[in-house]
């Protein structure tokens, strides 16, 4: 039971990688678009330094549409961190309820019929 948390971890470290490079350049729009490439390119290989052990290790536990789903939440949540603290800008009630959702898609994924 425990060594299924270690996917959960990399992949936890993997999208904060991941969102670092998606969206971390938003914050530096004056610099060149060619140099922020490259930048979230590098930032971009450390991500898939946890992602592929993450899904390697975590297929053992979990189905892949399982590791997609735990995937997207961390994302989610990784994000929504991001962009309060990183980005400044507020969670909508919009937003929350569009999570919201996708948790009830979680339900449905992982729930045994």
């Amino acid at each position: 039971m425990i060594k299924s948390f270690i996917p959960i971890i990399l992949l936890t470290i993997s999208n904060i990688f991941m969102t670092f490079a998606w969206y971390g350049h938003l914050k530096f729009k004056s610099s060149a678009l060619w140099i922020v490439i490259l930048v979230s390119w590098g930032i971009a290989f450390a991500e898939y330094c946890f992602q592929v052990p993450a899904n390697r290790i975590g297929h053992q536990y979990f189905s892949a549409a399982q590791l997609k789903t735990i995937q997207e939440v961390i994302t989610l949540i990784v994000f929504c961190v991001f962009s309060v603290l990183y980005l400044k800008e507020g969670l909508k009630w919009n937003y929350l309820v569009g999570f919201g959702f996708i948790a009830i898609a979680v339900f449905f994924i992982f729930k045994k019929w």
